[in-house]
């Protein structure tokens, strides 16, 4: 019965002078049998293990998201932020609702902001202190600490740097803004119709180093600078209170546009210190071979009478 089982046939159970032969014969069928099982079942468990079937995508949903939320984070934090343009003071360049993304990574290295420059910066001190902001719901709340959104609790400005550290700036009635005694061509920024600070002229004022001088592009309507010369600081802001550069207009997606800096910026001798340094430092290379020269010569000299002696 064994042995039938084990092969497989329906053969009598005590068939005549076959006991030991089907036994042994049996045995090697059900030796076979048995391997062939077990190497199928190798087989199997191995194919089973080769094509685990994969965690289904409402479990991975959550890693996914806390993924997007960290590298989100992280982005804000260190490369760049969303912010929302709140009135009209930098208008035609920036209308009010738009978004800006601005560049949060370059001050990691050192980088100062630069004349003509776009740039977000805390309130100073008494900047907005007659502006209520909106209060924000839950969901803004956690849009805007993950970056999604800007925050609409944080009293930032936008403006443009007219002036930096160690610059020269004035605007007389009638006249353009001169920095460092260079007359700025602000016709391709400015708000069509506006004059350069006819509203509020000012100056000559010296910016201190690690400040910058700032104002808005709709002159007419830009509380700026020029307005604050009462307060700490003589209207000027800190670098340290600069959030970071504004580069382009995200949304709305019709507006979008890069936030170069304008050419006047860039004009011949509008870098005072270092058109001061170089008569400086030309001089000083002037200087270098010649007192070395003389140096040469009355060591020479020293040792010939050394020698005559």
């Amino acid at each position: 019965m064994a042995v039938g089982a084990r092969s497989g046939h329906d053969e009598p159970e005590d068939r005549p002078g076959a006991s030991a032969h089907s036994g042994s014969a049996g045995a090697a069928e059900d030796g076979t049998a048995a391997s062939g099982t077990e190497s199928g079942g190798g087989a199997s468990v191995a194919g089973a293990a080769k094509k685990k079937n994969p965690r289904p995508f409402w479990k991975e949903l959550p890693l996914l998201i806390g993924v997007a939320l960290i590298l989100a984070l992280l982005i804000k934090t260190f490369l760049v932020q969303a912010f929302s343009i709140p009135s009209d003071s930098m208008q035609n360049t920036l209308q009010r609702g738009d978004r800006v993304l601005v560049d949060k990574l370059t001050p990691w290295f050192g980088s100062e902001p630069e004349r003509g420059e776009v740039v977000v910066f805390h309130d100073p001190g008494g900047w907005l202190e007659d502006t209520q902001a909106p209060e924000p719901n839950a969901v803004q709340k956690f849009l805007s600490f993950i970056g999604l959104m800007p925050s609409a609790e944080e009293k930032d400005l936008i403006k443009r740097v007219i002036a930096i550290g160690g610059d020269t700036v004035e605007c007389k009635k009638g006249g353009p803004v001169k920095v460092n005694g260079k007359s700025l061509d602000d016709k391709s920024f400015i708000f069509e119709g506006n004059s350069a600070c006819d509203d509020q002229p000012f100056g000559p004022i010296k910016v201190p180093k690690g400040r910058i001088w700032v104002m808005g592009d709709h002159r007419q309507n830009s509380l700026d600078s020029r307005y604050h010369q009462n307060l700490p600081g003589g209207g000027t802001v800190s670098n340290d209170e600069v959030v970071g550069r504004a580069i382009v207009i995200a949304w709305p997606v019709s507006r979008w546009a890069t936030l170069p800096i304008p050419k006047t910026f860039d004009q011949p001798g509008i870098n005072a210190a270092a058109a001061a340094a170089a008569p400086g430092a030309i001089g000083l290379a002037g200087a270098v071979p010649l007192v070395l020269w003389r140096r040469r010569r009355r060591t020479a000299t020293v040792g010939a009478v050394r020698n005559d002696a």
